[in-house]
């Protein structure tokens, strides 16, 4: 039942993206004025792999739709990952050649290329109606101190874990999962390790640290455990030195089952666990439970997404925002009609609709039943509920990053964990 709705919504994402246009001009429903539409203007827009947005195909259906609305500006797509993303993107910044729109979040937008100032202000679009509708924690991480707007989002998630219920339940380590509200507690967690470990899987979890991709999972497994923060609540300094995260990281490194894996970064664990070989997996969101199933035929295990367990029962989840940011690379028409394509993309209820579907992520303004009658999406959206505090726009980010997985390197080589957890809190707090 559950590949059944999977499927369901794989036909959906293959729809085309929008219904033809009536005719050349703005969409039915959005209000663009003539004046901010410019006349023959090439852009390049660069995606990051973000839920099925990351799929190329995809992406150009709604340019397509794009196209068809708006012929006299052509946007041309470049898709990058989060291995060589970053370096790609400052390649291009030396060279003067930074893509006119780039879609990805706020750690990014704001708090990294915004920061620096090599992105166009994008107030004007925080104006309109549909932009009054977005969701106060969504819309408080897509504006800085000045009140400058680098990002006009378009879809959130909540990042999660999985388990591979099969392998729990003929390990005996299902009964530690409350499986009405998706939860479990530290002590749940160790016992249900344990279990596993003595059914005789070898590997119950990784703790992937090969880079920053995927990243978001270890963060939250580890703050989680003892309730420990990773910054200050202003977003100003990092706060990771505490007596309850060092504590998290000496559990994670003494126990059997879970490896420290310098060579892996979060795709790599998601891979291991489809292939069966781990019994959960740290970096999960929804968008890789339908990828997986889409593109894995041989997945033969029921998957069970979780919240990461905690000791006090106040779970807090790392949420995922991504939007479209303009690089201000010096020409004005070329802004005015990127601010264009976002408004197409977002304004419009139907448009944003068949965009919010394509990302197989929800919507950051109410959109009523956009996944009725959907169990599978319905599951994971309980599990907004728990999203915490949206920390990546704290200054010094992409350093940070960089220091965590660093961080782990050293854990899992047998290094002292206060004298790593110290130092990365050091190197973070320098760059902030």
């Amino acid at each position: 039942m559950r590949k059944f709705f999977v499927c369901l919504l794989a036909a959906l994402l293959l729809l085309p993206a929008c219904g033809p246009a009536e005719e050349p001009g703005s969409p039915a429903g959005t209000q663009i004025p003539e004046t901010a539409v410019p006349e023959d203007v090439e852009l390049t827009l660069w995606t990051y792999p973000v839920g099925g947005l990351g799929s190329g195909s995809t992406v150009s259906s709604l340019l397509s739709a794009f196209q068809r609305a708006y012929p006299h500006i052509r946007v041309s797509l470049h898709t990058v990952d989060y291995q060589t993303g970053d370096q790609e993107v400052e390649e291009a910044i030396d060279r003067g050649e930074a893509p006119d729109l780039i879609f990805e979040g706020p750690e990014r937008l704001m708090a990294n290329w915004g920061a620096r100032g090599l992105m166009a202000d994008l107030s004007d679009l925080w104006q309109s109606e549909a932009a009054g509708e977005i969701y106060k924690p969504v819309s408080a991480a897509c504006v800085n101190s000045s009140g400058a707007h680098y990002i006009y989002p378009l879809c959130m998630t909540t990042h999660c874990m999985a388990i591979n219920r099969d392998l729990f339940e003929a390990a005996g380590a299902w009964q530690y999962i409350d499986e009405e509200t998706h939860t479990w507690s530290t002590e749940d967690f160790i016992a249900a390790v344990a279990a596993l470990r003595a059914y005789g899987t070898e590997t119950v979890g990784i703790i992937y640290c090969g880079g920053q991709g995927g990243d978001q999972g270890t963060r939250a497994l580890v703050t989680n455990l003892y309730s420990g923060s990773f910054t200050d609540p202003e977003h100003t300094r990092y706060t990771f030195n505490s007596q309850s995260n060092v504590r998290a990281l000496e559990l994670l490194a003494g126990m059997d089952g879970i490896r420290f894996d310098p060579e892996m970064v979060g795709t790599d664990e998601i891979d291991a666990f489809c292939r069966g070989e781990t019994a959960m997996c740290f970096c999960w969101n929804v968008a890789n439970e339908v990828t997986q199933i889409i593109n894995n035929p041989n997945l033969d295990f029921d998957i069970f997404p979780m919240a990461f367990p905690t000791d006090d029962g106040d779970f807090n989840l790392q949420g995922g925002i991504w939007g479209f940011g303009v690089f201000d690379n010096g020409d004005p028409e070329k802004v005015e009609a990127a601010k264009t394509f976002i408004r197409y993309m977002t304004e419009d209820d139907t448009q944003y609709t068949q965009t919010v579907l394509a990302s197989s992520f929800w919507p950051v303004r109410d959109v009523p039943n956009i996944y009725e009658n959907d169990d599978l999406m319905s599951e994971y959206f309980m599990l907004r509920q728990y999203m915490g505090d949206y920390y990546q726009v704290t200054p010094g980010w992409a350093q940070a990053r960089t220091a965590w997985w660093t961080m782990l390197q050293q854990i899992g080589a047998g290094g002292s964990v206060p004298e790593a957890a110290a130092a990365f809190e050091a190197t973070a707090n320098a760059a902030a």
